[in-house]
């Protein structure tokens, strides 16, 4: 079974992020969505996410586009790659958060992991930044 990973802020689902989760499940399995945690959301996006971490995990959740989703961790953001060994991560378009260091660290965990980005779907349409204003 091929496991695929992706992770996100998922600041109410919309159709970009929806295209993301369909084009990540085309690559296994089994896609498995990682949450981020409100304390990350505000420390990267310096201001907290519109919705609570467990109203973002029941709405990716509700969706039924992923076998697993679960919440991030608060630490160390490679801890779940770790734990999961994902065959396949597959990244937003404008994924930015840790993903400069991943292939090093992939490399340092010892997994074998394929890592892809995905194509936006209309992003001066269905981007969150737009959305939420």
């Amino acid at each position: 079974m091929t496991k695929v990973l992706v992770f996100g802020t998922f600041d109410g689902l919309h159709e970009g992020h929806i295209s993301f989760l369909k084009q990540a499940k085309k690559y296994g399995d089994e896609l498995i969505v990682v949450v981020a945690r409100d304390k990350t959301v505000k420390k990267l996006k310096d201001h907290p996410p519109n919705f609570s971490e467990k109203e973002r995990l029941g709405i990716v959740k509700k969706s039924k586009l992923a076998e697993k989703v679960i919440l991030g961790g608060l630490a160390d953001p490679y801890q779940i790659i770790k734990k999961i060994k994902p065959d396949v991560i597959c990244l937003g378009y404008d994924q930015k958060y840790f993903t400069e260091d991943l292939p090093e660290e992939l490399k340092k965990m010892k997994i074998r992991t394929r890592v892809y980005t995905m194509k936006p779907h209309q992003p001066k349409k269905y981007h969150s930044s737009l959305i939420t204003k």
